[in-house]
């Protein structure tokens, strides 16, 4: 269970925008020991932070809610339903995440918690997925909740000619809130209108994925909060299908929230980002570049974001310049970047020969963070169920030690610390 000690520090590590160097420095403490004070109290090198520190700490976080307070900043705000990243504001972003960090124990297995005992989750997916529906319908499970599941056309009244409305008001009367990904840019909206219950966006076609896009932003903060860094200034290369990748559609809007970034987009031509989507990324100063050199597009790249060629949504499209040269392996890793960047995909990965996606010779290396990535998909969908039922301020209190094994360590990738 996650402790007052460990919420404050990372309360004030996202308030302040600090990495750890930059807190300790502040603190005039050592690095060392504010790790222990990180660490979860069942570790044999946790350590209790002092009443004096703790005082300071709480007078430096009082200060800077009393001047942020006296500035007209956007609040934290969730509608009803999470159709889009559009709704949210770096604020409700970060307000996310301390409540996914909360979730953590739950998703790893070492806590469990019934605030949505009774309450059912509808599935409806009207396009293949695998990790999307899983991780909701565990994430959902996790907190106490029920699952309901539909997949494909052909298992739905809508092969019948029953209308998009009909089947959200239906389904409205059987759960508690509903999980849409349909194959048409817009759909979910339309099944918004007809709920009287919260949907969320599961993926609508070309258009948006803002889950994963959320989890994605997650795993970076704490990827970087590893490497001592921030995401404010860093450097974050997406690659591959850009037109067509709902995941980066998302990620590149909610990276516009961010300050100072150098955005690298490199697409062969054809697949390139909408203008729409680069206009929201090129927000607070940050630097947009697009190029098909994948050379020149990885170097000091401190995150490489891989996406797969859509060919299911070409329509008539001819694909160019995405031979073997484009592909991201662990030669591209090792001669053109950094040694601490990151490399991440929403998956799936075409690993098939010629599909020149994510190359699989990474699976063993550190740096790459795909299971790290989907395993946040678990915390990120709890703290969006907590937040849209209006439960998020009772899992503090409700989390209960299991009574079942769990895996110590979920794969041979893990970092090597992971704590925060």
């Amino acid at each position: 269970m996650q402790s007052a000690q460990q919420t404050i520090l990372r309360d004030a590590m996202r308030l302040l925008n600090l990495t750890r160097d930059a807190l300790t420095e502040r603190l005039g403490v050592s690095r060392r020991a504010l790790d222990s004070w990180l660490l979860p109290n069942t570790s044999n090198e946790h350590r209790s932070m002092p009443t004096i520190v703790e005082r300071f700490l709480a007078e430096i976080l009082s200060q800077h809610t009393l001047t942020t307070q006296s500035v007209d900043m956007p609040q934290a705000h969730w509608a009803p339903h999470l159709l889009s990243v559009e709704q949210f504001s770096r604020e409700s972003v970060e307000e996310l995440f301390r409540i996914a960090d909360i979730m953590q124990p739950v998703a790893r297995r070492q806590k469990t918690c019934r605030v949505l005992e009774g309450a059912v989750l509808a599935n409806l997916f009207f396009e293949a997925s695998t990790r999307t529906r899983i991780s909701f319908g565990a994430a959902f499970c996790r907190l106490g909740g029920s699952v309901c599941d539909t997949t494909g056309f052909t298992f739905s009244s809508m092969a019948k000619g029953e209308s998009i409305y009909d089947t959200s008001r239906v389904v409205s009367g059987y759960a508690d809130v509903i999980v849409v990904r349909h194959p048409e840019q817009g759909a979910v909206a339309e099944f918004a209108q007809a709920s009287n219950i919260p949907i969320i966006n599961g993926g609508d076609g070309p258009g948006e994925h803002p889950t994963q896009a959320l989890l994605d932003l997650y795993t970076m903060e704490r990827e970087f909060s590893r490497l001592n860094k921030l995401i404010d200034g860093s450097h974050i290369a997406l690659v591959g299908d850009l037109k067509h990748g709902r995941a980066a559609h998302s990620l590149a809007k909610l990276l516009g929230l961010y300050q100072g970034l150098k955005i690298t987009l490199l697409a062969p031509a054809g697949l390139e980002m909408p203008s729409s989507i680069l206009d929201a990324a090129s927000r607070n100063g940050n630097v947009i570049e697009c190029t098909d050199n994948l050379v020149a597009g990885l170097a000091g790249a401190d995150v490489i974001y891989a996406t797969r060629v859509q060919k299911e949504r070409m329509q008539g499209e001819v694909m160019e310049g995405y031979g073997e040269n484009f592909q991201i392996n662990l030669r591209a890793v090792d001669t053109f970047c950094k040694p601490d960047v990151i490399v991440m995909h929403p998956l799936p990965r075409d690993s098939r020969s010629g599909a020149n996606d994510l190359s699989t010779d990474l699976n063993q290396d550190p740096r790459l963070a795909i299971f790290r990535q989907t395993d946040n998909g678990v915390p990120i969908r709890m703290a969006i169920f907590a937040k849209l039922l209006g439960v998020d301020q009772l899992i503090q209190h409700s989390l209960r030690d299991i009574s079942w094994l769990h895996p110590q360590k979920l794969g041979p990738n893990d970092a090597s610390f992971d704590e925060l």
